[in-house]
């Protein structure tokens, strides 16, 4: 009875968050839109209309199934967390690699991918992307900061992908953003894209060696999944 009423109350969250949520991904797939078509000059472009379609295609997938619980944790984490100055950095770079491939491609033409390799990043972006979102369903405690939640109670997560690496999120993340710049086709956006991959590499160490030392179980988890990003390498 319990776990039904627990499974009971989630539900009820999940329905009653659901109109915000839709909301908030019109919004984003709205401003996604019109900034690249208004970046890049090409409002017809088939290109920049599938980049969209693309995002805004995981965004509404996130909508309908991220619980309220995480979501507020996604977009108002309770502190600024451990590795602050950091992320500004990664959400900056982030969305200039946006800016600038979706200007590069449709005004200063200083650096653009061949059609095949745009391909090559659509295929690589669709197998990729959905990983953040994979570890992120999985993983009621996946934040955007570093911290231990203790008010969520926050405890190791070992199923789903985390099963096979300890940080399934980031391999999503690492990929896809530099996959996303070649279909955006501009090799700047790209060089900003692998500063991007860069950051987050970084804050896999940073992060993993944060939970080794603060939440509780992580050592043994660690003992048990031994790779942080790709299994049988690292």
């Amino acid at each position: 009875m319990i776990l039904n009423n627990q499974n009971h109350e989630f539900y009820m969250s999940n329905i009653t968050g659901l109109p915000k949520r839709i909301v908030r991904w019109a919004v984003f797939t709205t401003i996604l839109a019109c900034g690249i078509f208004a970046l890049a000059g090409r409002w017809l472009d088939p290109w920049l209309w599938v980049y969209v379609a693309m995002f805004s295609a995981v965004g509404l997938y996130a909508a309908l199934n991220l619980d309220d619980d995480l979501a507020r944790e996604r977009f108002r984490p309770a502190e600024p967390g451990a590795d602050r100055v950091p992320l500004k950095a990664i959400r900056l770079i982030a969305l200039a690699h946006v800016i600038v491939g979706a200007l590069d491609y449709g005004r200063w033409h200083l650096a653009e991918v061949s059609e095949g390799l745009r391909f090559a990043g659509l295929v690589g972006t669709m197998l990729t992307l959905p990983l953040v979102f994979s570890a992120m369903l999985a993983n009621r405690f996946f934040s955007p900061v570093v911290r231990i939640q203790k008010e969520r109670g926050h405890r190791v997560v070992d199923r789903g992908p985390y099963a096979v690496v300890r940080h399934p999120g980031y391999v999503g993340m690492i990929t896809s953003i530099p996959f996303s710049a070649l279909v955006l086709g501009s090799w700047i956006g790209f060089a900003l894209a692998a500063a991007y991959s860069i950051l987050i590499f970084r804050r896999v160490l940073f992060e993993d060696a944060f939970l080794r030392a603060n939440l509780e179980g992580y050592a043994a988890y660690a003992e048990r999944v031994r790779y942080r990003l790709v299994p049988r390498v690292w």
